[in-house]
């Protein structure tokens, strides 16, 4: 058990997040058919034959599961079984970055998202570590990573802003989390899911979180019912579900205290599975993976993929 946790602490800092697909479609001020094909070239490979994944699994009444072990787990990829080679289910900290949408269309929702914040950190354990970033029209970081569970202060005086970056916002927290120690990431989103002004597009950034081992949750901070932006909260959700994330529905309350309290959890408490992929081309070529469990009545969250390295 010793020497299966070394090695898995030594992949865990090789990382295989490769590129994902993402068809939410944002307005960039770079958005001309050159900077477009610029934005699917520059992606991040790892040149590495294992795959980590880190699997977040949940009954019926979405709690997580503990207690799994390695023979209740199957890999498939692109329908292919694969071997698994290592397997933690250790509890281990974690890093956050808390991202906060300040743009004009959160407006009436400053204090609320704010207050969103200080839940989440309230909730965190004693050894994890957190940073809080602002977005609007720039992405600004209030603090470095740390176990404070206070807001900067200076993040009480920001007021909303015109546009909004929320790719770029991503795409920063996740290089900034790529530096980490901790191998389990999180990008937590506060915000309506606007985006109209982010340099790199919605697939670029889900490659910087896929590379970073970074799993994102998106909270809808705007109000439920027929004024919510149906877009918004589109994008919201492919986040969250392209990195195996989980989107969260309601902008305060009970629910969010509730769900805010299950990431860390599982956070926490998540599978980690290493395989050597059976396929070793390296054609660039996007791969599916399944992650499936020996028992039907529980859910599994993870990525949905990665795309090889081309030579």
């Amino acid at each position: 058990m010793l020497a299966q946790s070394k090695f898995i602490g030594l992949v865990a800092t090789l990382i295989l997040a490769f590129p994902i697909h993402s068809h939410v479609l944002s307005q960039s001020p770079q958005s001309n058919a050159a900077q477009t094909a610029q934005d699917q070239d520059d992606v991040l490979r790892i040149n590495t034959d294992l795959v980590v994944l880190n699997v977040t699994v949940l009954d019926a009444n979405g709690k997580f599961v503990p207690g799994l072990s390695r023979n209740d787990f199957k890999v498939l990829e692109d329908r292919a079984e694969q071997t698994i080679s290592a397997f933690s289910a250790e509890e281990t900290p974690f890093a956050a970055a808390i991202l906060l949408d300040t743009s004009g269309s959160m407006e009436s929702r400053m204090t609320l998202a704010r207050s969103a914040a200080i839940r989440f950190l309230d909730g965190l354990r004693e050894a994890d570590v957190a940073a809080v970033y602002s977005f609007d029209a720039k992405v600004e970081r209030w603090n470095d990573f740390s176990p404070g569970r206070d807001l900067p202060a200076r993040v009480y005086g920001l007021h909303s802003k015109t546009l909004t970056a929320l790719n770029d916002a991503i795409l920063r927290a996740s290089d900034d989390l790529a530096k980490r120690d901790e191998k389990r990431r999180a990008i937590v989103v506060l915000s309506d899911g606007g985006e109209n002004y982010s340099h790199a597009s919605a697939d670029k950034a889900l490659d910087h979180a896929s590379a970073a081992g970074a799993t994102i949750y998106g909270a809808n901070m705007s109000p439920v019912g027929p004024s919510r932006d149906i877009a918004g909260a589109a994008i919201l959700k492919n986040l969250a579900s392209k990195s195996g994330g989980r989107y969260i529905d309601q902008p305060g309350g009970q629910d969010l205290r509730d769900a805010f309290g299950e990431i860390v959890e599982e956070l926490g408490h998540q599978y980690t599975i290493t395989y050597r992929p059976t396929n070793r081309a390296k054609d660039g070529k996007w791969r599916a993976i399944d992650v499936k469990l020996s028992r039907s009545n529980l859910t599994v969250r993870t990525r949905k993929g990665y795309r090889a390295p081309k030579a």
